[in-house]
């Protein structure tokens, strides 16, 4: 018979020994419990750093409560000359505690914007892994310490409502369900997960470059502590602000039904019911349209829906090219088609 690591601490074990992990999975169990079907397969984002370690323990303890299928994804970029290396290391933290990893590799090259289009890629090969293996549901480790991160990012770019209310707990990616049910959780709660469970884990080196805003903005997060803006309070102001959220975009899908017409080919937009709105509602309308058209995760940016907007009220421009669609005034309405 084989001898059991003794290394590796039973999780059961982790929990009645640790009342704050105890209180933090109890609340994660609530939340899952609330999201997710009954039997459900869900897909587990992994990168190897602390945030996703722990939502891998978070959800074997579940899965050995409720039967509930996992599976652990990894998307390996080739960004780093050690990438394999540290997939591979993280494929055997997890082998520790009896969980596989799927491992795969991203094939297209990425040169600009290098953490957003990281993160585009990420999201389509996740859901084409959910798609292939007939599953509805991705969970990934983002925490309150992203909101916050996120919330400075979009504050820099002069963001409205909808971006300084960063990150919702429940999105779309194509026809798969995004879950985030560690956002109420600090960084610092799911280290201590991290560290009981795995004992280490595998950090980006380019969460240290100051030349990634994100990584500018976690040097800022702690003057702002120092100087009396608590994570907490920036907390409670993306609260508020996703309220408002809530209630604009219950008035912007009662518009859009009645201006928008969709089929495969083409969305037209109704111009005389559009420009009875507000500039915000308008742009907003024709955000959602684009984003929607063309299947993207993030919508276009503000500035360049109202460029687009200007140019065709303007009539500088039969056309204008914007988020891989052709936006082009037919009529009475704005069609929007694929790029070709």
């Amino acid at each position: 018979m084989r001898k059991k690591n003794s290394s590796v601490p039973s999780l059961k074990t982790i929990l009645e020994k640790n009342l704050k992990i105890s209180e933090v999975y109890s609340k994660f169990k609530s939340k899952l419990n609330k999201k997710i079907k009954k039997k459900e397969k869900l897909v587990v984002a992994v990168s190897g750093g602390p945030d996703s370690l722990s939502l891998v323990a978070l959800c074997k303890l579940y899965g050995i409560e409720t039967k509930t299928k996992f599976f652990y994804v990894l998307i390996d970029h080739k960004l780093r000359k050690n990438s394999k290396k540290e997939a591979n290391l993280v494929k055997k933290l997890l082998k520790k505690q009896k969980l596989f990893l799927h491992i795969i590799d991203n094939k297209e090259k990425i040169e600009k914007n290098i953490q957003s289009k990281a993160r585009e890629i990420r999201y389509k090969l996740l859901d084409n892994f959910c798609k292939k293996n007939k599953m509805k549901t991705i969970l990934t480790g983002h925490h309150s310490d992203d909101q916050v991160e996120t919330f400075f990012i979009r504050l820099s770019r002069g963001s409205g409502i909808q971006g300084l209310s960063s990150m919702k707990e429940v999105t779309k990616v194509n026809s798969t369900r995004l879950i985030r049910p560690l956002l109420e959780f600090k960084k610092s709660e799911l280290l201590t997960i991290t560290k009981k469970v795995f004992g280490q884990a595998i950090l980006d080196p380019s969460n240290k470059n100051q030349k990634y805003l994100r990584t500018k903005i976690r040097s800022l997060k702690e003057k702002l502590e120092k100087s009396g803006i608590h994570h907490d309070q920036i907390i409670r102001s993306i609260n508020n602000l996703a309220s408002t959220r809530d209630t604009l975009n219950k008035y912007i899908n009662k518009t859009i039904k009645k201006c928008v017409k969709k089929n495969k080919k083409e969305t037209l937009v109704d111009i005389k019911n559009l420009y009875k709105e507000s500039e915000e509602i308008r742009l907003k309308i024709l955000s959602y349209v684009i984003q929607d058209f063309s299947k993207s995760y993030y919508p276009p940016r503000s500035k360049k829906v109202l460029n687009a907007m200007n140019i065709l009220k303007k009539k500088l421009s039969p056309k204008v090219t914007l988020g891989g669609c052709f936006i082009e005034k037919f009529g009475n309405y704005l069609s929007i088609k694929k790029e070709a």
